[in-house]
Order: structure tokens, then C-alpha cells, then sequence
């Protein structure tokens, strides 16, 4: 079946929750953890390339989910129809001492197009938007710099969309988008997302330069 297809027949269960112990997930992390929430069209894919990229750097989990919505508890179904508000995001969880929320920050632009304002390739909708939901002020101002740089630097022929906005309630997606491309390497996978094979991936993904050395 071509890849394309799994995306629309993939199901709508909603009785999949993910169900995590606070307290274990929390002894499992370093004390300075410190959270990025992105959202780049599919989940799948961003969850995918963010995973290849920082392996053994830094990331220490990752969860695709929904954020930026008005529902509680919404599910896959919800979301897709575009009337929750919410986005299909991924939360890292990163040890900032091995890689920087400016690094994954950069990343984020490098691996989607920031230009089409609520699509990603041939996916639109709101819940495909390209945003940054920021965890505190710091967080504020690298992402507002970093896109400002990118915007002057790397995207001059077309304007960026991102939404910039303080991060909201985060809601885990249901268990079998988890890894999604991890445990069906044949999925879905959004054109305009960059999700490169193992071999090509740190070169590709440094041809454009940091702006954050500027």
C-alpha cells in the first residue's frame, strides 16, 4: 500500500490514552530537564526527525500530542476536524548542559516550512500549523530572536507564519502515534517535512548556517 494512504486509514480510537507515572517519569530525569513544544504539521514526522537528529544529544523523551486548543482531553478524531483549536505538536523533555533550546530551536526551522500558514505539504488545517509554544521567558525571547534571524537569513522569499504563543495545557496523543514512524518505517510521512535517513542526516541538515553565531 503506498505510504501516502496510511495516513487516512489510520484509526480514530480514542481509548488509547498514554497512562505514565509522574513520579517515575520524574525520577527518570535529570533535575535541570527543561521542555521545547513545537509544532510542525504531521506529529509523526516531526517526532521522527527531532529523535534522529538529537539521538545520544541531549533529548531525553519525547511525546507527540495535542497543545494550543480550547477542549480538554481531545482526541485524534477532534483534532482533525480543525474546530478544537489545537495543534498536532511533539514536547521534548532535553537536558540543556548537551544541547540548547536555541539548537532545537533552529532544527525546528530546518526541518518544516515555516511559509505555508496552516499546511504542511498537501496536509492543511489549523491543527497543521507551524508554532512555538514557549515554556517561560527566556524561552520568549531565543524563539522570537531565532526567528527573526531566520526569517532575514534563510526564508527571504517568503514570509513566516509561526505562531509564537506561551505554552498551554499539553495533552498526550493517543498510544499509537507514539514513535508512529519508529514501528511502521513505510507510514506516512509529510513532503515538506525533513525527515532524512540516518546516513544523510547531520550533513543535511548544517548546510544552512546557525544563525544563532550571527
Amino acid at each position: 500500500m503506498p505510504a501516502f494512504l496510511s495516513r487516512f486509514l489510520r484509526p480514530f480510537t480514542t481509548s488509547t490514552k498514554m497512562s505514565l507515572n509522574p513520579e517515575t517519569v520524574a525520577q527518570s530525569m535529570p533535575e535541570n530537564t527543561q521542555l521545547c513544544t513545537v509544532a510542525a504539521g504531521c506529529f509523526w514526522g516531526v517526532e521522527h526527525a527531532f529523535r534522529k537528529h538529537f539521538k545520544d544529544q541531549g533529548l531525553l523523551d519525547a511525546k507527540v500530542g495535542y497543545c494550543g486548543g480550547d477542549s480538554k482531553n481531545p482526541s485524534y478524531r477532534a483534532v482533525c476536524t480543525g474546530r478544537t483549536g489545537h495543534a498536532e505538536a511533539l514536547q521534548i523533555k532535553f537536558d540543556p548542559s548537551l544541547v540548547t533550546y536555541t539548537a532545537l530551536i533552529e532544527f525546528f526551522y530546518k526541518m518544516h516550512d515555516p511559509t505555508t500558514k496552516n499546511r504542511q505539504g498537501g496536509d492543511a488545517g489549523t491543527q497543521y500549523r507551524s508554532a512555538i509554544f514557549y515554556h517561560g521567558e527566556e524561552q520568549e525571547k531565543i524563539a522570537k530572536e531565532i526567528t527573526e534571524k531566520v526569517q532575514a537569513q534563510w526564508w527571504r522569499n517568503g514570509k513566516i507564519s509561526t505562531e509564537i504563543a506561551p505554552a498551554a495545557e499539553w495533552f498526550d496523543a493517543e498510544d499509537y502515534h507514539q514513535k508512529y514512524l519508529d514501528k511502521t518505517p513505510d507510514g506516512y510521512e509529510c513532503p515538506s517535512q525533513y525527515v532524512p535517513s540516518p546516513g544523510k542526516q547531520k550533513a543535511e541538515a548544517e548546510r544552512l548556517p546557525s544563525v544563532s553565531e550571527e
